[in-house]
């Protein structure tokens, strides 16, 4: 372990952080900077030969927002707006200011007539900005909008050395582009400029469309690129034979018209309850698992039902309910998210939900959604023209392992890759294989940053360790 863990200065014992997964659980030395001033102290205070890592909101799924027995600097104290322009959409604002945030701002500042929403987001507000850019998050609007670093125009970014430094796609555009998507590996972002999406106001048409296998989700996908803005498919990933990949395709657009009995607010900036504790792991099985997704499945209506939604049900379903990640038991769970390109994706889409489907580990959170051909500016973005598929699987110990790295396998031979803010499994040679700018992007790695992931991989010049796996008795005993 390393001596910082007995050291002084601003990092203080941590209890251990978990992972979004509740798999990877590991003591820490935490400093929770107030501010920009601090934050600089605590990089500064850093020991000679110790190596730190940003955290958020702690949502990445593994080990990429951890530095286990290591350093974290907690960047939620820096979440001050530093200027918003409701003409132009541009907002700047430091790196812990949440999406959450931002849209309890709008939802304060817009106007009949010149409403902002956010450019990207992904299926959680409780992300912090500095994180939406560390892992360049992607949506539902994928197929138009691109990522989020595609709409990120500056950003401030502190080195180890004390060098702090505008990034943009035309100043320091090298470090730019390895930032956007670069798990925090590149230095402390301390905040940054955001050009907003103009919207009619806080609503949204949305269908919910029952369909019957794979090859309707793609007609559907197809059908609606053009006139819907964000799409996306809940899989039942249990279901075989001619009903495999059946599921429930939901479109959405931006509309002016409200509902008149909708609700006053367009989104609920605080989950409406919580999971006070963590279900027993025998609540989730095969059987429990079949019966909702098959139920879920039939009480969509068979025909698109046209609604008028506000911000939330739409994008953020999850948000509502405090702590969901403790449905999984004890044991915890991974997620495996994937990218295969628009070549092989009805191939590999239709043998990875085969291969789920035979291997009887059960998802309820199975999501498909089609990704667009817009490039983002990061080096080690994670989308790429085709399909990702993500799901939710309970750690069941071997058994799950052995259907990851199947699934891994699949990917990959399809020219595919995994996403790290999701993985805590992925071999050091998949991911090596599925980034090919990797080594471009290891040249601009800060030398005192540092993550599980990344040592886990290999790319901090280490022996490429065994990950998440290797946390689990600590984690549950």
């Amino acid at each position: 372990m390393s001596s910082s863990l007995h050291s002084g200065g601003p990092f203080r014992d941590g209890t251990g952080p978990l992972s979004w997964g509740r798999i990877v659980r590991a003591p820490h030395r935490v400093a929770r900077p107030a501010g920009r001033a601090e934050a600089a102290a605590a990089l500064a205070a850093l020991p000679p030969g110790e190596t730190l890592l940003a955290r958020g909101m702690g949502r990445s799924y593994g080990d990429s927002g951890l530095n286990p027995g290591r350093c974290l600097i907690d960047m939620r104290g820096l979440d001050r707006f530093i200027a918003f322009d409701p003409d132009s959409g541009v907002l700047e604002c430091e790196a812990g200011v949440t999406l959450a945030d931002i849209l309890r701002l709008l939802d304060r500042r817009n106007r009949p007539g010149r409403s902002w929403f956010l450019p990207v987001t992904p299926g959680t507000k409780f992300v912090t900005i500095g994180g939406a850019i560390a892992n360049d998050v992607h949506g539902k609007n994928h197929h138009g909008a691109g990522c989020f670093g595609n709409h990120v125009l500056s950003l401030e970014l502190l080195r180890s050395d004390g060098t702090l430094l505008r990034c943009a796609p035309d100043e320091n555009a090298a470090l730019f582009a390895a930032t956007i998507g670069g798990i925090g590996l590149t230095g402390l972002i301390l905040s940054a400029r955001i050009q907003l999406k103009p919207v009619p106001g806080p609503w949204l048409e949305s269908e919910d469309i029952r369909y019957g296998d794979l090859d309707a989700f793609h007609d559907l996908a197809e059908e609606s690129v053009a006139d819907w803005e964000y799409t996306v498919a809940w899989i039942d990933c249990l279901a075989r034979g001619p009903r495999l990949g059946r599921g429930i395709f939901s479109r959405s657009r931006h509309t002016a018209d409200a509902p008149a009995d909708g609700p006053a607010g367009a989104a609920a900036f605080e989950p409406r309850f919580s999971m006070p504790v963590e279900l027993p792991n025998i609540a989730l099985n095969h059987l429990s698992i079949a019966a909702f997704n098959a139920l879920y499945w039939r009480k969509a209506p068979p025909r698109p039902v046209r609604r008028v939604l506000p911000w939330d049900p739409v994008f953020y379903p999850l948000d509502a309910i405090g702590q969901w990640n403790r449905m999984y038991g004890r044991r915890g769970f991974y997620q495996f998210q994937c990218a295969v390109p628009k070549a092989t994706a009805r191939d590999a889409v239709r043998e990875l939900m085969r291969t789920i489907s035979a291997a009887g580990e059960a998802s309820f959170l199975a999501v498909l959604k089609t990704l667009g051909d817009r490039p983002s500016p990061g080096l080690m973005s994670f989308p790429m023209p085709g399909a990702t598929l993500a799901l939710d699987l309970p750690n069941n110990g071997p058994r799950t392992h052995s259907l990851l790295d199947r699934l891994e396998r699949i990917a990959g031979e399809a020219g595919g890759r995994v996403y790290p803010a999701k993985d805590g499994a992925v071999s050091s040679g998949a991911f090596r294989r599925g980034y090919p700018r990797l080594e471009e992007f290891a040249r601009h790695v800060d030398p005192r940053f540092s993550s599980g992931f990344w040592r886990r991989v290999g790319g901090a010049g280490e022996p490429a360790g065994p990950g998440a796996r290797a946390n689990e008795e600590e984690s549950t005993s």
